[in-house]
């Protein structure tokens, strides 16, 4: 073969590998994003949905300005929940509720782009209609950031079960069985007062709290090692702090308590310790000796979730 021949050859299989747009290029993939609800009101409710309660929704509104190519008659609000049943991403109710899972696994490496994803292919879906499957967002797709007011409230409300998959529908026998099995499988979580997005939770005949702290994961085990140094960082008596899991971004301390308490016994100790918590996390100085080696200590008993 000539060399015209090998320059022509070239050409064409490049232009096959673009397709038949004329160069047109594959969206971009979407970059992992470490911190995805960095930027919107209630960064560690948003953490909790996703990560650590196991029956909770939060509601948010599209605002009026988002760019969106939906139906004129597309719901504007969403039900954003822990979990839909058959591990639905998305569910676009009868009534007209739509309802977006937060623990359907990652996609994009981004949660905001993925849930905006969801919420967005339900809402232009008919009624009853689950979404079973996302595609996966590039770097083109909008974020959560895009569709709401960064500055709307948003809060977590907990559930002791799962009824608020089917609201006021009636359910046939397969559908109670179902729902039965689901509840069976909620561990006891309930929120303490005194801080946000502190969390009582009952693992069998051990009881633990946990706290999504809203600095980012680096400044928090920084103030958490700070107190442990100072022999600060015990909620109450006869509690033990475990360690601390890494969560989006953020810190998740975990502390065994009295199995015997229930969650609002803790609601003055969570108040006392949250501007301790707060000062040591917000300090900017060197840690010191002892200070390094409680963290150290901390970050030997760290796990990350997704």
């Amino acid at each position: 073969m000539g060399k015209a021949s090998k320059r022509h050859t070239s050409r064409t299989q490049r232009t096959s590998a673009r397709g038949d747009s004329g160069g047109a290029r594959m969206p971009s993939a979407a970059p992992f994003v470490r911190r995805p609800f960095e930027g919107l009101a209630g960064e560690t409710e948003w953490v909790a949905l996703r990560e650590i309660l196991p029956a909770a929704t939060g509601h948010v509104s599209l605002r009026s300005d988002a760019e969106v190519d939906l139906p004129a008659d597309a719901p504007r609000d969403a039900m954003i929940a822990t979990v839909l049943p058959m591990a639905w991403p998305a569910l676009h109710r009868q009534g007209g509720t739509v309802m977006v899972a937060t623990q359907t696994g990652p996609a994009s490496g981004d949660a905001s782009r993925d849930l905006a994803a969801a919420w967005l292919l339900a809402a232009a879906a008919d009624e009853a209609q689950p979404i079973t499957q996302v595609p996966t967002p590039t770097l083109a797709s909008p974020r959560l950031h895009d569709l709401i007011d960064p500055a709307a409230p948003f809060s977590a409300t907990l559930y002791d079960g799962f009824e608020f998959w089917v609201g006021d529908a009636e359910l046939d026998d397969n559908g109670r069985s179902s729902l039965e099995a689901a509840n069976a499988s909620i561990v006891p979580t309930a929120r303490i007062d005194g801080a946000p997005s502190v969390y009582w939770v009952r693992f069998g005949e051990r009881t633990y709290i946990r706290w999504v702290m809203p600095q980012d994961e680096d400044a928090a085990t920084d103030g958490l090692a700070r107190l442990a140094a100072r022999g600060q960082h015990l909620l109450a008596p006869d509690t033990r702090l475990l360690g601390a899991f890494r969560a989006c971004g953020l810190l998740v301390p975990v502390w065994e308590v009295d199995q015997s308490l229930e969650a609002e016994s803790f609601a003055d100790a969570v108040a006392a310790m949250a501007p301790r918590l707060d000062e040591a996390a917000t300090g900017t100085g060197a840690l010191s000796a002892d200070e390094r080696r409680a963290r150290n200590g901390l970050l030997s008993r760290q796990v990350t979730l997704r």
